[in-house]
């Protein structure tokens, strides 16, 4: 690799102003800058525990994979676009089985770890991740990975997604335009297991827009979904539970601007048709979900409404929940919805709203 393609920069703990001169190799933290035309894959590839790759803007057209702990993958702002390339991989030589790669299954980029060993202190920032056929950002058997000030718009499945995780931080990050949910965390996303802990995982101040969903909890616990806009797609945020143990829930839905979300999206095998739902829990216990503001929801698939507590179609019930201090204004059928049997020990109180399903929630 020439020093054309990588240049090794001033050894710094924050990217400020001008880089001057290369480092030396034995550097402990080193800067790997990518111009346009060249390949992030080879910087990132290139690059060692603690190492920034920094991509200045432009356009890549190339699938990215992460597998060295502490790397920092930044760009230079929403103008670094990661896009599919142009033209299709070429196929396996006959009779050889083609490998799966973060390009071939559809990724832009992937963060990869062991499902026993994972993948510690990632950093991805600062750029755009745009048009793969199905996730923007995919991480899988990550501790401590942070995605942060990241635009996912217009992939075919899951604006940004994890999987196998603890103590994730997901922040000021957009999602818009995808296919499926702009964020999508989940224990697993092929197999049917307990629920597990996420060791105080954490969705903080992003923007979900244009989306199937805005955000997906599916079968973890220990996690806070907080202070997000979420706006413009068919339901708003989904918390996702079943009949398997441990349960989903000990989560909070917190300070999150939920509105209008009232596109129409089909049913699916899993749910039925989607529109007009701004919170929805399903299959939950111990979830806490406080002050919210969710206004403008109007649809008539069973899951519409304000707040949701949706009775499962795999008989999960959802109990011990705590919906307090929200304000709900505008939601059809209504701002709040109790599907379950009251028996199940879910808690309604101190919310400012007008109509209630049934009547006295308010």
């Amino acid at each position: 690799m020439t020093k054309r393609h990588i240049a090794y920069l001033a050894c710094t703990t924050t990217l400020v102003g001008a880089f001057v001169g290369a480092t030396p190799a034995s550097a402990a933290h080193r800067i790997l800058v990518v111009h346009p035309g060249q390949s992030i894959q080879k910087a990132v590839n290139a690059a060692k525990a603690g190492d920034t790759v920094f991509v200045l803007a432009g356009t890549y057209r190339e699938s990215v994979t992460v597998k060295t702990a502490g790397l920092t993958l930044r760009g230079a702002g929403p103008g670094t676009v990661i896009q599919p390339p142009a033209k299709k991989t070429k196929p396996a030589p006959h009779g050889k089985k083609a490998a799966v790669t973060c390009l071939s299954d559809g990724n832009g980029i992937c963060v990869i770890g062991g499902k026993d060993k994972p993948l510690r202190d990632v950093t991805v920032a600062d750029l755009k991740v745009t048009g793969f056929a199905k996730n923007g950002l995919f991480a899988m058997g990550t501790d401590r990975l942070t995605v942060k000030r990241v635009i996912a718009e217009h992939n075919g499945q899951w604006g940004i997604a994890q999987q196998h995780f603890t103590r994730g931080v997901l922040r000021n990050n957009t999602a818009r335009g995808n296919g499926d949910a702009g964020v999508f965390l989940a224990n697993n996303v092929k197999a049917e297991q307990g629920a597990t802990d996420s060791k105080g995982a954490v969705v903080d101040h992003n923007r979900l827009e244009d989306n199937r969903i805005g955000i997906t909890v599916r079968r973890l616990r220990n996690l806070a979904v907080t202070r997000n806009y979420v706006l413009g797609n068919c339901a708003g945020v989904f918390v996702v539970g079943d009949e398997n143990k441990p349960r989903t829930g000990d989560l909070t839905v917190s300070d999150n601007l939920v509105e209008r979300n009232n596109k129409y999206c089909p049913k699916t095998a899993r749910l039925p048709y989607l529109k007009g739902s701004g919170i929805v829990l399903t299959g939950t216990e111990k979830t806490l979900v406080t002050r919210n503001r969710v206004t403008g929801h109007s649809g008539k698939s069973p899951l519409s409404g304000g707040i949701v507590l949706f009775k499962s179609f795999v008989g999960a019930t959802s109990e011990k929940n705590r919906i307090t201090g929200n304000r709900l204004a505008d939601n059809s059928p209504a701002d709040l919805v109790n599907q379950e049997a009251t028996k199940r020990g879910n808690a309604f109180d101190g919310n400012s709203c007008r109509a209630s399903k049934p009547a006295g929630l308010c």
